[in-house]
């Protein structure tokens, strides 16, 4: 009974999973979901239509529809978590990783303000503001489509360098604020009455915004802006070009994956680790590669590993290889 389970729920597991070509049931359940959150996010922005009001009962009911229909999915795949997540041997670690895991949370907040009137009827009207979070149900788009993938992996790849641009950013803010407000105190106290003041000023300034509510007056405090627009201008340009240059190198490799390299002769191939393939458990330096292949690195739950010799392989692991097409 038990191995009957098991292999229930790994079916289940594959179905609620990308849907491939070759596995019709879980490329209907992928574009159900998909369908799903479109036609959500329509009733959600219909409901808020005065002219909408004679046709609310049957949004209400699709609505519903939908919902349960998220509640489902989400229910089965908190059920079968630990396969997403093949290196927590304890069944629920696994599934707690995933309730905890950025995907998990989105699609229990992407819930839970359905309910919240229900349980909390007498405060319906305040709960209407997490009705806001049923966009997030978008971003499950995200986990199905390479497409949308690229940004997160751009975002975490590159995590490094933003927090640095983004720290020099409100390092450069909080400076201009505190000299526009020394500058500009004097002048006009009732504009600048505080440091907060000023912070308000160099965001809309730095950030190109221009509200143009709080300006200098004085001399000084006019030529201090124009320097701070022109550093504003450069210091808002740098996270732009480090995710236009994370684009640009993910698409490259995903481009070359399976081409040849110029010149050198060598390609990229793939090899997804299943089950009854002999590798699980292995570690790379037990695995007999052809001469002409190296493998390069690991992808384990969209993390890529260096393909290190000691680095054991577990199930559902995809190895990259470079191989001499020219041997």
């Amino acid at each position: 009974m038990e191995g009957k389970e098991k292999n229930i729920r790994k079916r289940v597991f594959n179905i609620v999973e990308i849907g491939s070509g070759g596995d019709l049931p879980s490329v209907i359940f992928d574009r159900l979901i998909v369908i799903a959150i479109f036609v959500n996010l329509f009733v959600t922005v219909a409901q808020t239509f005065e002219q909408m009001e004679p046709y609310m009962p049957v949004l209400n009911a699709v609505e519903f529809i939908t919902i349960l229909i998220f509640v489902v999915e989400y229910i089965l795949r908190v059920w079968t978590a630990d396969y997403l997540y093949p290196e927590e041997r304890n069944k629920l670690r696994g599934r707690l990783k995933f309730i905890l895991s950025v995907y998990g949370l989105i699609d229990l907040f992407a819930i839970i303000p359905y309910f919240l009137p229900f349980v909390f009827p007498a405060g319906a009207v305040a709960f209407r503001i997490f009705r806001v979070i049923r966009i997030l149900r978008l971003f499950r788009i995200n986990s199905r489509y390479d497409a949308f993938n690229v940004i997160t992996s751009v975002l975490i790849e590159k995590k490094n360098q933003l927090i640095s641009s983004m720290t020099m950013i409100l390092i450069l803010m909080l400076a201009s604020s505190l000299c526009m407000y020394s500058l500009e105190h004097d002048a006009q106290p009732d504009q600048f009455k505080n440091a907060f003041s000023g912070i308000w000023w160099s965001v809309s300034t730095l950030l190109t915004v221009g509200y143009g509510d709080i300006y200098p007056v004085t001399v000084a405090g006019k030529i201090m802006a124009i320097i701070i627009s022109f550093l504003g201008v450069g210091m808002v340009a740098v996270p732009t070009g480090i995710i236009s240059a994370g684009f640009v190198e993910q698409y490259t490799e995903m481009k070359v994956m399976g081409e040849p390299i110029e010149d050198s002769g060598l390609k990229y191939v793939t090899s997804r680790i299943k089950k009854d393939s002999g590798w699980v458990g292995l570690r790379i330096k037990e695995i007999h590669f052809m001469p002409d292949m190296i493998p390069l690195m690991v992808v384990r739950n969209k993390e890529k590993l260096p393909a290190d010799p000691e680095l054991e392989l577990l199930e559902d692991d995809l190895v990259v290889i470079a191989v001499n097409s020219l041997s």
